[in-house]
């Protein structure tokens, strides 16, 4: 079974970085096929799309409001977000999660962690 869990998170003042990890603890195999992404959801809005990059390496895709600042790299069992120049507009819980299609619609996600609190103080 995959099992996603987050870690990373945190408080942290404008301009910081912070490096957030997401690993399939369960052990269950992961399809080559796969896409890992990560969405972010602040309070009152609708959870929106992060980055995204393919199982087996490569495809990097951002979002607009976090290309140039954020990294999305991955090994076998591990995602992660290295977050840089953090603006106070980053504050959001961030979810990993692990999807079949190549689309920033978290609709295309079906396994997802439990989300890690990001807060940035100006």
């Amino acid at each position: 079974q995959v099992q996603l869990v987050e870690s990373g998170g945190g408080s942290v003042q404008a301009g910081d970085s912070l490096r957030l990890s997401c690993t399939n603890s369960g052990g269950g195999r992961i399809l080559s096929s796969s896409i890992w992404g990560w969405f972010r959801q602040a309070p009152g809005q609708e959870r929106e799309f992060v980055a995204l990059r393919r199982w087996r390496g490569g495809s990097e895709l951002y979002a607009d409001a976090v290309k140039g600042r954020f990294i999305i790299d991955s090994d076998r069992s591990t995602v992660y977000l290295q977050m840089n120049s953090l603006k106070p507009e980053d504050t959001a819980v961030y979810y990993c999660a692990l999807g079949s299609r190549y689309e920033t619609n978290r609709r295309a996600f079906n396994t997802w962690g439990q989300g890690t609190q990001v807060t940035v103080v100006s």
